[in-house]
């Protein structure tokens, strides 16, 4: 008897990774997803002990196969179904910190990116202090 496999996308939303199994899907064929370390496309199939990487909202989940679902499930289900290798999201801190440039501001002004590349602790050759 074979090995039970289903669709990467349709894991990955069964698994809650994404929120919808058409977002899954777009993730995919956004180079996205990973199984194994090769690009996946929506419909390749995943078995028990496969890796799946996936880069979602700037973050990458690695997630191991430990079940296989074909149909969403509810959280506490879903957690057992996958083993998350995940590294540690950084601190709320460190992501506050990050300077966002208004929307439709245009680009920075040579001043403007001096000073960021100094919060960044990069120095500026010729560059002289403002």
């Amino acid at each position: 008897m074979s090995e039970p496999s289903t669709r990467v996308d349709s894991w990955i939303w069964a698994v809650r990774l994404t929120k919808t199994r058409s977002a899954a899907a777009s993730a995919c064929r956004a180079g996205h997803v990973r199984v194994n370390g090769t690009p996946a496309k929506p419909a390749q199939h995943v078995a028990i002990g496969d890796e799946v990487r996936l880069r979602v909202a700037g973050r990458e989940r690695i997630v191991e196969v430990a079940r296989v679902l074909s149909k969403r499930v509810g959280p506490p289900v879903a957690a057992e179904a996958m083993i998350d290798r995940s590294p540690p999201p950084p601190p709320r801190e460190v992501i506050a910190s990050i300077p966002v440039r208004d929307r439709g501001a245009g680009r920075p002004t040579k001043r403007e990116r001096r000073e960021t590349d100094r919060l960044h602790g990069r120095d500026i050759p010729g560059g002289r202090d403002l």
